[in-house]
This record gives C-alpha cells, sequence and structure tokens, in this order.
C-alpha cells in the first residue's frame, strides 16, 4: 500500500469532481427524456422512478469509476465517460423501443415497480459491460 499524500488526495478530489459533474450532466440530460420529472415523483414515493434514476446514477458512476482507474488523461476520461453515458442513454431508448407492449416511461411514471426494477438492473448490468470495454 502506498502513502497518502496531498497530491494524491488532490488527484483523487479531481477525478470526484470529473465524475460528479458528468453524473449530473447525465441525470439532467436523463430527465429532459422522460415525459416526467424524475425528482417530482420521487418526492412523490414514486418507488419506481427512483430505482430507474438510481440505475442510472450507479451505472453512470461505474462507468466512470471504470474509466478513472484504467485511463490517465483527463481527456480520455471524459471522452470515455461521455460515450459510456451515451451507450447507456442509447440503452435507455431501446429498451422502450424494443417493448412495444410494455411502454416502460408511462410504467415507471404509474409506479410499476417492476418496470422500475428492471430499467435499474439494466442501467448496471449494461455499465458492467460498457466498463469493461472502455478498458480493453
Amino acid at each position: 500500500m502506498g502513502t497518502l499524500t496531498f497530491a494524491i488526495m488532490l488527484e483523487s478530489f479531481g477525478l470526484y469532481s470529473m465524475a460528479g459533474l458528468m453524473i449530473i450532466v447525465g441525470l439532467a440530460i436523463f430527465e429532459v427524456t422522460t415525459p416526467y420529472s424524475n425528482w417530482r415523483e420521487i418526492q412523490k414515493g414514486n418507488i419506481a422512478v427512483a430505482l430507474a434514476t438510481g440505475g442510472k446514477i450507479v451505472g453512470l458512476a461505474n462507468i466512470f469509476r471504470v474509466v478513472e482507474s484504467y485511463h490517465e488523461s483527463t481527456i480520455d476520461i471524459f471522452v470515455g465517460g461521455g460515450f459510456g453515458f451515451m451507450l447507456l442513454l442509447a440503452t435507455y431508448w431501446l429498451f422502450e423501443f424494443l417493448t412495444p407492449t410494455l411502454k416502460v416511461n408511462d410504467e415507471i411514471q404509474k409506479g410499476n415497480i417492476a418496470v422500475g426494477l428492471l430499467a435499474f438492473l439494466l442501467s448496471i448490468g449494461v455499465s458492467l459491460v460498457v466498463g469493461a470495454a472502455l478498458v480493453r
């Protein structure tokens, strides 16, 4: 184990800040892609929306965790993380598109916990695959 230095703490804070900013931006983009307000639904106690949103947060965090662990350059981290985010977003849209008999956004807004849980697990599962692919 190495010694924890001020330089390591400063670098860690920078990586934390970058990932946090990208997660906030990612959530803002996800917010405009849903026909409802995630945060209002969560305030109302909608567990399905909380699950779907939580999956996006964990998925984005996982992608940035992997990218930050394997890449030195700030540009590589932003590009890899941004690309991973776009793949996560595309997966969410595909989930809606490929299930025409199941209106995912409508079901999540109605509070269908099963659909919210599926969206949660899909986000995490895809982030594991995307994270692994970004470090090959």
